[in-house]
């Protein structure tokens, strides 16, 4: 194997920027959970069948990649597939051990570099050196969940098998906790990346300077609160996400009574006076919370905001809730025209405190 290609300068010092998610794929990156593994205890035997009902819609649009240990799991994860209906011709296997399955936080963030369109006005392919990795540090969410060497190692083992190059910066940073508008500005919380537990000796202009150089952005806007369940401290792809440059979704609850009442409420008001990259207003568009998910008496961190782009469509995560499944989705596809909006039934799934958008990594087109 052709030795690894390190790049000692920032992302953003050589042009490269972390794109939108609406933006063209290659395919999605997943890591296939492991029944020993801790985040579906007494639930791992229903994960099969939710995953292969997320990898059918997405492998009729782009490419699906699975990490899985060995050959052994492959053909048990080929096997468990096919059992539910999900076809294998776009389904592509890497020999990639991992410790949990949260590829959103653990895998690599693929930046591309801004060039100008081919001959024939299409972006230039993956493979032309318009994309590479930043292998952020990993930590298992402020060390709550060791071991996590595997997981650490996921950024740095999917560029091998691509032969990108890669950046290291060297920053405790978890993909779930940043979503980007595609113009220049990232959104994040301040309970999770200013939270000791990640890099305590970075203060917050260090962390925004850190986020600019290494995502490729010019501006950073800071929320605060997390929705409950939410083990992660607060990770922004809970609680608010953007689904064009102008317009960010956020999730609200209007029983008072509810726990995430008041973190919701305060996390709206927030949002009217952030300001984009060029100093202008977001158009906030407000989608219902679902009817409180538990198990075992645990609150789960249920929310639709935890939805994923991929080419022509968004997918949602459901939870059998009949009147605000479908609003919210009705509210979505109402702002997005030219996508499809799909909602997956995640119920079982967020046992594991996460839904589509926490298990999958985008691999964009450079």
């Amino acid at each position: 194997m052709p030795k690894l290609k390190v790049l000692d300068q920032t992302p953003a010092a050589l042009g490269y920027t972390f794109p939108a998610e609406w933006e063209p794929h290659v395919g999605t990156w997943f890591s296939w959970p492991r029944p020993e593994g801790i985040s579906f205890p007494g639930k791992y035997h229903t994960v099969p069948e939710n995953l292969a009902r997320i990898f059918r819609e997405i492998a009729a649009r782009e490419q699906v990649h699975v990490n899985v240990p060995n050959e052994n799991y492959e053909y048990l994860v080929r096997q468990q597939l096919a059992e539910h209906g999900c076809p294998l011709g776009n389904v592509f296997f890497h020999p990639i051990r991992t410790n949990e399955s949260w590829c959103r936080d653990h895998g690599p963030a693929f930046v591309v570099k801004a060039a100008k369109p081919g001959r024939s006005g299409t972006p230039r392919a993956a493979g032309s050196g318009k994309v590479a990795v930043v292998d952020w540090a990993f930590n298992a969410w402020g060390g709550k969940y060791p071991p996590y060497d595997d997981d650490d190692a996921v950024p740095t083992r999917i560029a091998e098998e691509l032969k990108l190059p890669v950046f290291y910066p060297k920053v405790v940073m978890e993909g779930g906790a940043i979503d980007v508008n595609g113009a220049g500005t990232l959104l994040t919380t301040t309970d999770c990346l200013l939270n000791k537990n990640r890099n305590p000796g970075l203060s917050k202009a260090e962390i925004e300077r850190v986020l600019k150089d290494y995502y490729g952005q010019r501006h950073v806007c800071w929320l605060t609160g997390g929705i409950e369940g939410d083990d992660t401290d607060g990770h922004v792809d809970d609680l608010a996400r953007f689904i064009s440059p102008t317009k960010v979704v956020i999730g609200v609850e209007d029983d008072p009574m509810d726990d995430n009442y008041k973190v919701l409420r305060s996390a709206r008001k927030q949002l009217d006076k952030l300001r984009d990259q060029d100093g202008k207003p977001f158009e906030v568009v407000d989608i219902p919370m679902p009817k409180p998910v538990t198990h075992d008496g645990e609150r789960l961190p249920a929310t639709y905001v935890n939805f994923y782009f991929v080419n022509g469509a968004l997918l949602v995560p459901t939870y059998r809730d009949k009147k605000n499944d479908k609003k919210a989705i009705e509210i979505l596809q109402r702002h997005l025209p030219k996508h499809e909006v799909v909602g997956i039934d995640c119920t079982e799934l967020i046992w594991g405190l996460g839904a589509i958008h926490c298990l999958s990594q985008q691999w964009p087109k450079g």
